[in-house]
C-alpha cells in the first residue's frame, strides 16, 4: 500500500487531540489495520460463505517511520493452526527497510451467530471485573 495523509498519525482521529500535533507518519493502528486486511484477503479463499476471521491478538513492534508517499508491503506467514484459532508471524517494510514485526492472531467465526451475539450485548447490563 502507498501511505496516504490518511494514513498518518494527525489524522487517525480527529477527535483525539493528541493526535493531531503528531508527525506526519504511517501510524502504528493503520499498520495494524494493514496486517489485518493483509490476513484477511489471504485467508478469505479458505473460508465459507458464512465464515468470516476476526483479530483477538495484536503484538508487534513499530521499529520504522515512515512517510507518506512510501510504499509499505506487508509479510505474513501462517504459523499454527488450534481449531479455530490462527497464528501469523508478520513484519512490513517500506522501501528503507523493515518497520513492523511481530504476531497476529485471528479466529474463525460463523459470521450469522458473530453478529446476533454482539447484537446481543446490547441493553445487557454492563458487569465490572
Amino acid at each position: 500500500m502507498v501511505v496516504g495523509a490518511q494514513h498518518t498519525v494527525p489524522h487517525v482521529e480527529p477527535s483525539w487531540p493528541g493526535f493531531v500535533d503528531m508527525p506526519p507518519v504511517f501510524a502504528t493502528a493503520m499498520m495494524i489495520g494493514f496486517v489485518e486486511q493483509t490476513c484477511i484477503t489471504a485467508l478469505r479463499p479458505y473460508l465459507s460463505d458464512k465464515q468470516r476471521t476476526v483479530g483477538t491478538h495484536v503484538d508487534v513492534s513499530h521499529v520504522a517511520a515512515t512517510p507518506e508517499g512510501m510504499t509499505v508491503t506487508a509479510d505474513i506467514t501462517l504459523t499454527d493452526i488450534d481449531g479455530r484459532t490462527l497464528q501469523f508471524d508478520v513484519t512490513c517494510h517500506d522501501e528503507s527497510g523493515l518497520i513492523c514485526s511481530g504476531t497476529h492472531r485471528r479466529a474463525i467465526v460463523d459470521i450469522d451467530a458473530f453478529i446476533n451475539r454482539v447484537v446481543g450485548k446490547k441493553g445487557q447490563p454492563r458487569t465490572s471485573a
